[in-house]
């Protein structure tokens, strides 16, 4: 089997479709179907159903998909090590991260890392860390820089790097800009503009009101803070934002409650072998995370 049969194969299995698999190849899909059809007559089996549109795994590709999987990453990993014999630092560095870190954390790191290693090409992905979680896993990503959870997986290597502390905001305008120290219970009188369900931040503030035993009254979700800040700005609810979004269009609640954090830091799959530029970015995250903690403690001391 070659890598290239398997990719494509990968391609179409996640995508559920031949045509975007060729988008994401950046081949044609006949280049495709043809890739397909060299690993059908290596393995005997036909491993992809055409209905219609509708593009689904056979038993055989079922069977197929993760030992397709490992097969990439170990050739990656050979690759790598391979790589790092030399000790440069180059190459290609796959890394995911959600839009929050990205924009608000991420972008000196970035700048001192590209300007010191200018050999290493950035492949960076813009995910929500629950997906950045699963590629990590997968194999598909060499490592991602999101909100860590709760309960991580035993085969990630999870370290924190920086704490959001979340604060309970609402427009200026709102009713419950009014009023003093505020009650859990007395948040549940009015509508909530939170992060989504599935996600590890609305995991940590649920948990906060179960424990309370109380239920989110949620109006209005999405996974883009930005969005909750603007939502809450203009009265759609009260919400829950890094301090760093409060300023100025928000007012900020006081709440008779424990403040709420957020982790956030790196993820790397245990058994993946590390490229240098990994972890040459691992160094930087590390140095970024002593920083954070030594400016943590400064603020705390001198508040």
């Amino acid at each position: 089997m070659d890598t290239q049969s398997l990719q494509a194969f990968l391609a179409v299995a996640d995508n559920a479709s031949f045509s975007r698999a060729a988008d994401q190849l950046h081949l044609t899909q006949p280049a495709v179907s043809k890739r397909i059809a060299v690993l059908e007559t290596q393995t005997g089996a036909r491993l992809f159903d055409r209905i219609g549109r509708r593009v689904s795994l056979t038993e055989a590709g079922k069977v197929l998909l993760p030992r397709a999987r490992e097969i990439l990453v170990m050739m990656d990993d050979s690759r790598r090590a391979l790589g790092n014999l030399d000790g440069s630092v180059g190459g290609s560095l796959t890394l995911a991260t959600s839009h929050h870190i990205g924009l608000h954390r991420l972008p000196p790191l970035l700048k001192h890392f590209t300007a010191e290693h200018p050999d290493v090409r950035l492949d960076l992905h813009f995910l929500d860390s629950e997906q950045a979680y699963q590629g990590v896993l997968d194999g598909e990503l060499e490592m991602a820089v999101v909100t860590l959870a709760p309960y991580p997986d035993d085969q990630l290597q999870v370290v924190p790097v920086w704490v959001d502390r979340l604060c309970f905001v609402c427009a200026h305008d709102h009713p419950l800009a009014e009023r003093g120290p505020l009650e859990l219970v007395e948040l549940c009188e009015f509508d909530a503009v939170l992060p989504g369900p599935m996600t590890f931040t609305r995991g940590l503030i649920e948990a906060r009101f179960a424990t309370a035993g109380l239920a989110l009254p949620v109006a209005l979700s999405t996974n883009y803070l930005e969005t909750l800040k603007m939502m809450a700005a203009i009265g759609l609810g009260w919400s829950l934002l890094p301090e760093g979004l409060v300023a100025g269009e928000l007012h900020e609640l006081e709440v008779k409650h424990p403040p709420i954090h957020r982790p956030l830091g790196y993820l790397v799959h245990r058994s993946r072998t590390l490229s240098n530029a990994a972890r040459a970015m691992i160094t930087a995250l590390d140095a970024s995370r002593e920083f954070a903690a030594i400016d943590w403690h400064h603020r705390h001391e001198t508040g």
